[in-house]
Parts: C-alpha cells; structure tokens; sequence
C-alpha cells in the first residue's frame, strides 16, 4: 500500500477557486478533463491486489504488466516515454485482460485507475 498520498491537487483547485473569485474563466485542457477522482477505498477489491504486486515488485499475471505506457490517448498529463507503466487488474469471469487497469507515473509515483481501457483515467487518493 502507499500512503501518504504521493501527489495532490490543491494546486488545481486553488486556480479554479483563485479564478473563480477575481471573476476570471476557467477552461481545462482535455487530459485534465478526463482525469478524475478515485478513493482508494471505491477501488475493486482486484485492484489492492494488483497495487500490492506493484509495491513487491511482482511477480505479475501477464507478460505486457509493467511494459512502458505510451499515453498515445493524451489523457494523462504529458511526461517523456517511459514514464508511465501500467498493470493489469484481473476482471473476474473475463478470459482476456479485461478493461482494467493501474497506470503508474514514476517521477511523483502517481497512480492512476482505469476501468474502460484508458476512455478515462482516476488519479488514485489514499487519503480518504
């Protein structure tokens, strides 16, 4: 498990409020559109399992887990290649992979949830 949460949002929201009462606009770029909320307690209970082989180092249940994640959708924010990794979360009565997914950023060592094969992502809170 990683606690404390590995990287906030208050800069974010202290924009928007910051906008907000000087009677400014607000506009979000797509990724930061698409990129949501999660706490770690609404994840499926898959989804622990697949977070606790990630802080073990493995070992995995599919070969592509832990392989570079490209962000070729643009929904996360931009890094350099190689930044992202993602892991399976076993979808239970799917003989395939199945749609989910863990995305980790290595720099901040965020972590980012997917339930519909990367359409959206959910930055992962362990703080609630």
């Amino acid at each position: 498990m990683r606690f404390p949460p590995r990287i906030t949002r208050i800069g974010a929201a202290a924009a928007v409020l910051s906008a907000l009462l000087v009677g400014g606009t607000v506009t979000a770029t797509p990724a930061a559109a698409a990129v949501g909320s999660i706490c770690y307690s609404d994840l499926p209970s898959q989804a622990y399992d697949t977070l606790d082989l990630i802080e073990q180092g493995g070992p995995f249940p599919y070969s592509q887990d832990g392989t570079v994640f490209q962000n070729r959708e643009g929904i996360l924010p931009s890094q350099s290649s190689g930044y992202y990794h993602e892991y399976t979360v076993i979808t239970p009565g799917s003989s395939t992979r199945g749609a989910r997914r863990i995305v980790t950023g290595e720099e901040n060592q965020e972590d980012y949830y997917t339930a519909d094969h990367y359409e959206s992502f959910d930055l992962i809170n362990y703080g609630c």
